[in-house]
């Protein structure tokens, strides 16, 4: 072999070989597990608009160039390096949003997100995070190749820390980013220095100490926030009312489970024609729930106009009959008469007040519901805007095929769009039952429901119609707000908690969206008047106004809205639905709900508990062992029992613990000094001084009896109470 091809091989080694220390090898496997934590987070949003390979390519385009730039690039040409990628990408986002990019409304948009808003609540999150993603990831593992643990976990943890802010990051990945931080930082304190078993013992506490903290946050009651995304008032396994599952969830919220009926009354409504009157709706799907994506505009700079084909006009006038903050109304509305000035309208053109609602107050509003017949809906064809298909055709790159299988078996050869919707809504009242008690499914929300489960109530409905129908490219939202309620008078109804309601629409060209309602309204309705008849047997306050006791509640409607009245034409007006930069308000007070809600740990899988638990446990038994604990506890025992055997084993027992007792209150007896010169210098009291005595005697005398070994007991316990 020539000296050339050794003196290279050598260069490789040296370049090799400090990167396999084990001590290093368990940094850079802590740092990847923050990684890991951080890649999940962005993997989520990614994911859900069904187009991962891109994110997956990026990844590890960006993995591999920082572990071959680590070596070649100086720190200051890679970080200036991740800045200009950093740009790229932000411009590149923003540019998207906008043909005018504006840096004040991408930082506006940063503030909200760290008031906790999602990510994935903003337009073109997959856009966003595909941008984002390089600079951190090459940053973390550049700094982390070349032995910066510190700042590379600096890094990716304010990252994580970030998504912990905005909502996105869940407890059991939170938990793996600050484990991997921890060990990276533990592990790479140690590849500096000497290993010590003292350093790992430390690593271990912190471990635990980062794992059992945030748990033991969450289940104190009345805490001011909860760490880590994790809220129990809010958390999909806690019980409530199918309103608050509904209305109380801001811009987006998940399938619940078990859920109640409240019967309380909420709005009183005169209008000439019953609606169904929809507080919002949403458009982008996550598999466990929906998103509204989209910034909120005030009213009075807001476009609302009407739907693009023939409409009636329907006025309503709402009494509110217990805080509120929605602003229900039929859609689709074009003018509000109330309080305009903290009124919003959504991104999916919902009307939302900025302050609570409060009894008694009242707002008016003038609708132009959509009038056209089955004929007409099923001649419009397909031919949506671009904008409808990209926003309401998602669906994750988890959704499975069968669900698109059984959905295109359903609707069959048909060649129109009202068909198709007609018969998904027809099969789902047919094929599944009615309920509110039903166990959340921990998969996809719409596959558990067509496949796995029996029975669910609205929710589990609407969902799976909308995911259905977007596997066939028919663009469909799901809706939520109240059905028409109980009709007390030719145009009164009063709406109660339990009318709280989620429905599809469908969109038509030349119509824009029409109402459809695959849940069986005949239980759903018996299961209503049940609770509404308990709850008046057992007097409970707010069920009722003057005019509502009469039991004539009103049918809900299915299908298309019908209307009693003569259409009034109106000039059709372009659809708007364009406008994508409007959004939901922040919903400072939900709905009241009377059920008892406690904290409680985080309902984590078995393997996620087990792996918790044993680092938990690592860290308690290096916790006792770094504080002595086990040490003291032996020590108070063997200080207070002395086993007796025979008197010369015993006085020399005794004086052993003496010495123990001198040493920590004095000082250890130096090399050379007899035992008599100790306690001398130390200026022991007189029971030491006594029982040094029996001690010298019995080891040099050998005089020794058993009054001896007795007295020799008891002065140790005079010296210990002293």
């Amino acid at each position: 072999m020539s000296t050339d091809t050794v003196g290279s091989l050598g260069r490789i080694s040296a370049w090799v070989q400090p990167d396999m220390r084990p001590m290093r090898v368990l940094a850079l496997a802590g740092l990847l597990a923050l990684l890991v934590s951080l890649l999940a987070v962005l993997h989520g949003i990614v994911v859900v608009s069904g187009e991962p390979t891109t994110f997956y390519v990026l990844v590890a385009g960006t993995l591999a160039a920082a572990t071959a730039f680590a070596r070649v690039l100086r720190v200051t040409l890679a970080l200036s390096l991740a800045a200009v990628l950093l740009a790229i990408g932000l411009v590149l986002y923003v540019g998207a949003l906008s043909d005018n990019p504006q840096l004040g409304a991408l930082l506006a948009s940063n503030v909200e997100l760290l008031s906790g808003k999602s990510i994935l609540e903003i337009e073109a999150s997959t856009l966003w995070a595909l941008s984002v993603t390089p600079t951190p990831v090459f940053v973390t593992w550049y700094l982390g190749v070349r032995g910066w643990y510190t700042s590379a976990t600096a890094v990716a943890g304010g990252m994580l820390t970030y998504f912990v802010l905005t909502g996105d990051a869940g407890l059991p990945t939170t938990l793996l980013g600050v484990v991997g931080a921890a060990a990276a930082l533990g592990f790479g304190d140690l590849d500096r220095r000497e290993h010590s078993r003292g350093a790992v013992e430390a690593v271990a506490i912190a471990l635990a100490i980062m794992v059992v903290t945030p748990l033991i946050v969450s289940v104190v009651p009345g805490s001011v926030g909860f760490p880590l995304g994790f809220d129990p008032d809010t958390s999909a396994d806690q019980s409530g009312t199918i309103e608050a599952s509904l209305l109380s969830a801001d811009s987006e919220f998940e399938l619940a489970g078990s859920l109640e009926l409240s019967p309380k009354v909420r709005f009183t409504v005169t209008a000439s024609a019953q609606h169904y009157w929809r507080v919002d709706s949403y458009n982008r799907y996550t598999g466990d729930g929906w998103v509204r994506s989209g910034e909120p505009v005030a009213y009075e700079d807001a476009r609302l106009p009407g739907p693009p084909g023939e409409s009636t006009r329907v006025r309503q006038v709402f009494r509110v009959e217990s805080a509120a903050s929605v602003m229900p109304a039929a859609w689709r509305p074009l003018a509000v008469d109330g309080p305009t000035d903290s009124t919003q309208v959504t991104s999916e053109f919902g009307l939302a007040p900025m302050d609570t609602l409060e009894p008694g107050d009242r707002y008016e509003v003038l609708s132009a519901v959509p009038s056209a017949t089955p004929r007409e809906l099923a001649g419009t064809g397909t031919d949506d805007p671009q904008h409808i298909e990209n926003r309401y055709t998602q669906l994750p790159a988890s959704t499975s095929d069968r669900v698109s299988e059984r959905a295109a078996a359903i609707v069959g050869e048909t060649d129109n769009r009202y068909s198709a919707a007609r018969r998904v809504e027809q099969w789902l009242e047919a094929n599944k039952e009615y309920s509110l008690d039903v166990a959340r499914p921990d998969s996809d929300v719409a596959d558990s429901f067509l496949f796995e489960m029996d029975r669910g109530y609205c929710t589990y409905f609407a969902t799976t119609m909308a995911v259905m129908l977007r596997t066939q490219d028919i663009p469909a939202r799901v809706a939520v707000g109240y059905t028409p309620g109980q009709q007390v008078d030719q145009n009164e109804y009063v709406v109660r908690g339990y009318d709280s309601h989620a429905w599809v629409e469908v969109y038509f060209p030349g119509e824009g969206w029409t109402k459809f309602d695959p849940t069986p309204a005949g239980p759903r309705q018996a299961a209503e008047e049940d609770r509404l008849a308990d709850a008046r047997d057992n007097d409970t306050d707010g069920v009722d106004t003057d005019r509502s006791e009469d039991p004539t509640p009103t049918p809900t409607p299915s299908g298309l809205d019908s209307s009693p009245t003569t259409p009034t034409p109106t000039t059709p007006t372009p659809d708007n639905d364009s406008q994508d930069s409007l959004e939901n308000f922040s919903d400072p007070t939900p709905f009241e709900d009377d059920t008892d809600r406690s904290g409680g740990l985080p309902d984590l899988p078995p393997t996620d508990r087990l792996v918790l638990g044993l680092i938990a446990l690592v860290g308690a038994a290096a916790g006792i062992r770094r504080s002595n604990l086990a040490d003291r506890v032996y020590r108070w025992g063997w200080l207070r029992y002395l086993p007796r055997r025979d008197p010369k084993t015993d006085i020399e027992a005794a004086y052993r613990r003496l010495a123990y007792v001198l040493e920590r209150r004095h000082r250890p007896r130096r090399t050379g000094e007899t035992v008599r010169e100790y306690v001398e210098a130390v200026d022991a009291d007189p029971a030491a001084r006594e029982l040094v005595d029996r001690y010298e005697r019995t080891r040099y005398g050998n005089e020794v009896t058993e009054a001896m070994a007795d007295e020799a007991i008891d002065l140790l316990a005079r010296v210990r109470r002293s």
